[in-house]
């Protein structure tokens, strides 16, 4: 939340000390090439279906074929609740897929939690690189993004040894610690000791997969193949910005390491700390116009997370879902 807070004063004082330039920005959106945003759709669409298939594995010891298009239309509706409620919006999803496979709801929720521990070790490899990159290069920081990357450095740090710890915890000692918490019950009143341990199970069963080889393989290759479609979302991007901003594909790959970290942050309707990275870092380390910047870091949001609504909301229509029930079933199912 330091970070967080710190690169929203950063982007509040740019604002307020300079004069944005609208007739520049304006200019910006006349250059833009379409045909590669169009283009860029396809890998974040892409995304989803990839979501889908590595939540399969997850599902595999509670049932061997999961539908896929039962998971692919709960990510695509789940996705739309995050962009549409913020934080209540990431439940929808391990509910409905709950619903649709008939699996326990607790299950799904350790599996959803299993999925968030995947993507922010992808972050971090992605954040690590481009800390790498940029001190490896010369290039020219300021005070203010110094300090921030010496804080983002450290967590990065914390919650890279936090994720092994977990990982290692889950595949190794998840059934002694299920066994000990249900001894322990036994402390309980009789009538609540078997609604407690059913559970339990069920949460347990939900990281059930991370104790096979294959398993723990396909999650790793499919969360790989995820943040290869989110670069190439970003290259795409980066071209049709061609005319008058120039990224290479390590310059991506930085930029995508820094706001990788941003996209946590979510404010419903709106977004969050991803536009707020991203004009840090275009600002910052590369040099680009604070219009241009905006200007690219507005497109980036609209891509990676509001491109997905309307689909969603159709796909959500046609399940007998209205804006309404996702909202209850988020609030509902927030721990």
């Amino acid at each position: 939340m330091v970070v967080v807070g710190l690169l929203v004063w950063f982007f509040a004082t740019q604002v307020a000390t300079r004069r944005f330039d609208w007739q520049l920005a304006g200019r910006t959106f006349m250059q833009v090439r379409w045909n590669w945003v169009l283009l860029s759709l396809v890998p974040i669409f892409g995304t989803y279906y990839g979501r889908a298939l590595r939540w399969a594995v997850f599902l595999r010891p509670l049932k061997a074929k999961p539908s896929i298009r039962n998971l692919l239309s709960a990510t695509i509706v789940g996705f739309t609740a995050i962009t549409l409620f913020g934080r209540p919006g990431e439940f929808v999803r391990p509910y409905l897929i709950a619903r649709k496979e008939q699996v326990p709801v607790t299950s799904q929720f350790a599996a959803w939690v299993l999925e968030r521990i995947f993507d922010l070790l992808m972050a971090l490899l992605l954040f690590a690189f481009a800390l790498s990159k940029v001190q490896s290069s010369g290039m020219h920081v300021g005070e203010k993004l110094t300090f921030i990357l010496s804080v983002g450095g450290k967590v990065g740090g914390a919650l890279g040894g936090a994720i092994l710890l977990i990982l290692l915890s889950l595949r190794h000692f998840a059934e002694p610690l299920r066994v000990r918490i249900i001894s322990m019950l036994h402390r309980l009143p009789a009538q609540r000791v078997a609604k407690a341990e059913k559970l339990i199970n069920a949460l347990f069963q939900g990281v059930e997969s991370m104790r096979s080889d294959s398993a723990m393989f396909l999650v790793f290759l499919y969360s790989v193949a995820e943040w290869v479609l989110i670069c190439f979302c970003y290259w795409c991007l980066a071209q049709s910005f061609g005319e008058v901003i120039q990224l290479s594909v390590v310059d991506v790959l930085i930029l995508m390491g820094f706001v990788s970290f941003g996209a946590v942050v979510q404010i419903p309707g709106v977004g969050g700390g991803l536009q707020v990275v991203a004009v840090l870092v275009l600002t910052e380390l590369f040099g680009i116009r604070f219009e241009l910047a905006s200007a690219f870091a507005l497109f980036l949001w609209l891509l990676t997370f509001v491109a997905i609504v309307p689909v969603g909301l159709i796909v959500a229509l046609k399940e007998g879902l209205d804006w309404h029930s996702l909202r209850r079933i988020g609030q509902e199912e927030t721990p």
